[in-house]
């Protein structure tokens, strides 16, 4: 009896869940006009993780987009624009819908509130290549220099084995 219940209240838990497609199989859709850009998070906002924190949103036109928030290291998820009902989504990598909402240059995203900038943080620069007006984002596959990281010469000693 006690097994039949459980079983039970496991389906109807998992029938809620049902509603949001894994992130291969959610549809992709062209970013609105008002979306598309660079977005940073202003001043300290309850949903990072310390007052210090920033967040960057980047969308580019074919509707990809780019979260990259920094604290103590950055952290960075891509992601897709999706449609659903009359609400605009982003879904990640991670299977995480966040609400989209955008007022003038003010952007409501999941509990961030965004402005439109320039360009995204030195950090998150180095997730995003920015080439005739659209944005491309660079694969963790890709090797990046940080725009601030200098590279590392060689000594003239030689090392040889005896």
């Amino acid at each position: 009896m006690i097994k039949n219940i459980f079983t039970g209240l496991l389906v109807i838990n998992l029938v809620g869940c049902a509603g949001y497609a894994d992130f291969p199989q959610v549809t992709q859709t062209p970013a609105p006009v008002e979306v598309v850009g660079v977005w940073m998070s202003a001043g300290p906002q309850k949903s990072l993780v310390s007052p210090e924190a920033i967040a960057n949103f980047v969308v580019n036109r074919a509707g990809d987009t780019l979260d990259c928030r920094q604290w103590q290291s950055t952290i960075e998820r891509r992601g897709k624009l999706t449609w659903r009902g009359e609400q605009l989504y982003n879904v990640n990598v991670k299977n995480e819908y966040q609400k989209i909402t955008v007022t003038g240059d003010t952007m409501q995203y999941g509990r961030l509130r965004l402005h439109r900038v320039a360009k995204p943080t030195v950090e998150c620069q180095a997730f995003v290549v920015s080439a005739n007006g659209d944005y491309h984002f660079t694969g963790s596959n890709v090797p990046v220099t940080l725009p601030h990281a200098s590279p590392h010469k060689k000594s003239d000693m030689v090392r040889s084995n005896k």
